[in-house]
């Protein structure tokens, strides 16, 4: 296993070097879901809910996370996003399985270190949100299943979950 990246010699945390590596095209994919009771999942695809078009405001919220991830994430560097693009996908309860949205984020750059970070956090902010917004008449919500799913690009290429 490859030494952890974000330590110096001495165990120190400290931010990676990128200076030096090369720029290329990555592109990184999260995805991840909220579960909800029925009702809840109901009022989000009617656009009926008090606080107005959750996913719309979940897609600018996710895009905005991305965009402040270095601000969150202490070692992560700045990053010059080319694009990042939100996805949602309903998910109807049945037979006493939950509902959920589930939401996919894509971030890309051109640059000398991957958008992984960032599509993870587009992809919990949106969550978020959805929770937030969806809260008073939903506490029992989970988030869970946020992972990386896709990367390309960089010195270590492409890489896919299995």
């Amino acid at each position: 296993m490859p030494p952890l990246t974000h330590f110096d010699a001495q165990g120190r945390a400290h931010m990676v070097d990128v200076g030096g590596k090369e720029f290329t095209h990555r592109i990184a994919v999260a995805k991840g879901r909220i579960e909800m009771q029925a009702a809840t999942l109901a009022l989000i695809e009617s656009g009926t809910a008090k606080k107005g078009d959750v996913l719309g405001v979940a897609r600018i919220a996710a895009i905005q996370g991305a965009k402040k991830t270095s601000e969150l994430i202490p070692l992560c560097h700045p990053l010059a996003l080319t694009r990042v693009a939100i996805e949602f996908a309903i998910e109807p309860a049945s037979d006493g399985v939950l509902g959920a949205v589930s939401c996919r984020a894509t971030a890309e750059t051109v640059g000398p270190t991957g958008v992984e970070m960032e599509a993870l956090t587009a992809v919990q902010v949106a969550l978020l949100t959805i929770y937030d917004m969806c809260k008073a008449v939903d506490r029992g919500m989970t988030i869970n299943g946020v992972r990386l799913v896709e990367k390309t690009g960089g010195k270590s290429g492409s890489w896919k979950a299995g």
